[in-house]
């Protein structure tokens, strides 16, 4: 299967912690003539252990279709550090240019895992654990394709 026929879904769970991604090709901030293509991609992040979690970076892996490869690390997802207790989801939108009509992303999320929570547990009490860091778990984002040409609608299975 080539990248452009790639799906344009992903579905993974690792540990309990569930990645979905859906990406979109967004013709009004895209210029074919110029070899600009801009895609856009949702992602919803659910906690489905029993653990408290939080996101602290990203590491995407952007491949277009002449086989470039970009990778882009940073912390947390869109400037935020989402905690997440059993149950809980964040989802948020982002966005990628291309210089062709196609190609693929994946990646994983480096999130903490806190043993317990006694309800008290909030974005100054995790920032404060950076002195002490709980366990960590790198939450795999399943490979998705970015494509302008035609749509897929499929959910792409989990490489693991």
């Amino acid at each position: 299967m080539t990248a452009g026929q790639r799906l344009r879904h992903s579905d993974c769970i690792t540990q309990g912690i569930r990645v979905k991604v859906r990406s979109y090709y967004v013709p009004s901030h895209s210029s074919p003539s110029l070899s600009q293509f801009f895609f856009a991609y949702d992602v919803s992040i659910s906690n489905e252990s029993d653990k408290t979690v939080q996101v602290r970076s990203r590491h995407w892996i952007i491949t277009n279709g002449q086989g470039r490869v970009e990778e882009v690390k940073g912390p947390g997802v869109v400037g935020e550090q989402p905690i997440l207790r059993p149950g809980e989801s964040f989802e948020y939108t982002s966005a990628c240019p291309l210089q062709t009509s196609y190609g693929t992303m994946e990646g994983s999320y480096e999130t903490a895992v806190f043993d317990r929570d006694d309800g008290n547990l909030n974005a100054a009490a995790a920032v404060r654990s950076v002195l002490s860091p709980p366990p960590s778990i790198n939450v795999k984002i399943g490979r998705f394709a970015l494509n302008a040409v035609r749509e897929q609608s499929s959910l792409a299975e989990c490489e693991v």
